[in-house]
């Protein structure tokens, strides 16, 4: 298979960065990236050259910005699990799999989001919760010494 051909057909392929979210900004609005992407950048004084400069430096932001353009304004199905381990950049999309209209976002729809991925997180967050029964020791009270299987940072501790 020839792989220059397939990145080819990925709508990244030779797309910068500025390009992409002037496309994305000028359909939804700074507003509804914030409310979907919950990224700073685009709530505190948002701006398409800070960004990019903001992007360009974090990883997981472009990443997040990247897999958005993909799948909601390009409406292309969802990756497989092996091309989802891959930055969106690295993807290769396959040739029956064209991009469509930008998918229609509300409001309404990214609050639902939101509390769907502030459950999430906290039904993750409780499976961490400490069992009943153990309290946290007191700040000024000797500790017992941990081993190194319970605490990886017991060797650096003194």
């Amino acid at each position: 298979m020839n792989t220059e051909i397939d990145y080819k057909n990925n709508p990244l392929h030779g797309v910068s960065l500025k390009t992409l979210l002037t496309e994305i900004i000028n359909h939804y609005g700074y507003d509804l990236l914030y409310a979907y992407l919950n990224i700073q950048c685009f709530k505190n004084k948002p701006s398409i050259d800070s960004a990019v400069k903001f992007l360009k430096k974090t990883d997981w932001a472009r990443e997040k910005v990247e897999g958005f353009y993909l799948y909601q304004y390009k409406s292309l199905p969802r990756a497989s699990a092996e091309q989802f381990e891959l930055p969106p950049r690295d993807r290769i999309v396959p040739p029956d799999q064209t991009p469509g209209e930008p998918a229609v976002l509300s409001m309404e729809d990214a609050e639902r989001l939101r509390e769907k991925r502030a459950r999430k997180a906290a039904d993750h967050d409780a499976g961490r919760a400490r069992p009943a029964g153990r309290a946290r020791p007191a700040p000024n009270s000797p500790k017992a010494p941990e081993t190194s299987s319970s605490d990886p940072w017991a060797k650096w501790r003194k």
